[in-house]
């Protein structure tokens, strides 16, 4: 899904301070264990070639699925009086007050209850999330779906920023 166009007002003069949240959505314990085992696939593969031919390949895969896996991994923050979700950031002024989703929510709003216009930062291994409603009346954008750990502390962040 295509990330939202930035709003002109997403780039505040910066403070100084720490951000009112921030988290990185890594891959789960199955997503890690799937980096290895994709190196190590290719090692045995590999094995009637040459040894150190399939060690080497092993290796250099299980670097290079990890440091994919490091580099494609949004972060979700609220900053400076902007939630950015990947690559895509809004004013927290222009949105409404945000909500948690439970997994079975999600599933919902993944679902039967999605509108397609609506922008969704998602990690399949992360069972939770917050929806915000989108009160810019020049955004097609009706709301946000952000995966995330720790839901209440992306709440109160946006929260605490909007006050």
């Amino acid at each position: 899904m295509p990330a939202p166009t930035e709003h002109p007002a997403a780039t505040p003069a910066p403070s100084a301070g720490r951000p009112a949240f921030r988290e990185r959505l890594w891959p789960g314990p199955l997503g890690w264990v799937g980096v290895v085992a994709f190196g190590a696939v290719l090692g045995v593969a590999l094995l009637p070639v040459d040894d150190l031919l399939a060690l080497v390949v092993a290796v250099l895969a299980v670097l290079g699925g990890l440091a994919v896996a490091v580099l494609t991994t949004p972060v979700v923050h609220v900053e400076r009086g902007t939630l950015r979700a990947g690559t895509a950031r809004i004013p927290v002024r222009l949105l409404a007050d945000p909500r948690t989703l439970t997994r079975e929510e999600l599933r919902v709003e993944m679902g039967p209850a999605l509108d397609a216009r609506a922008y969704a930062c998602l990690r399949a291994w992360i069972g939770t999330a917050v929806r915000v409603e989108v009160r810019d009346p020049q955004d097609p954008t009706p709301y946000w779906i952000v995966s995330t750990r720790r839901p209440d502390d992306l709440v109160a962040a946006l929260r605490g920023t909007a006050a």
